[in-house]
């Protein structure tokens, strides 16, 4: 539900108001009884639940065990996460030739 702005046409008095959508819009002013007028807001933020505010939070849990099962697959054995890395070649420095310069 929305909350809504309001202002007193007659005292200027400004408020508030939690109401649902397809309520009716409030008349009159709670202070002085004049006539209100409903503000154009900003708009309502953002409520955040859970633990983190990320989009898997709020998945489905039959999503959930199924990623869960992908992850557990997908982790290399022992034997492999053992193997010692590869060393890369050292490429070879090029020469430049001697009294010759760039742009020449």
């Amino acid at each position: 539900m929305p909350t809504y702005e309001y202002e007193c046409q007659k005292c200027g008095h400004r408020f508030d108001e939690f109401q649902s959508m397809t309520a009716k819009p409030l008349v009159r002013c709670p202070k002085c009884k004049g006539k209100l007028k409903r503000l154009v807001g900003a708009g309502a933020g953002f409520l955040f639940k859970g633990s983190g505010f990320y989009a898997t939070d709020y998945r489905s849990s039959s999503y959930q065990e199924k990623k869960k099962g992908d992850a557990s697959a997908a982790s290399p054995t022992s034997t492999e996460s053992a193997k010692p890395a590869e060393k890369t070649a050292a490429k070879p420095k090029t020469e430049s030739k001697p009294g010759k310069k760039k742009g020449d």
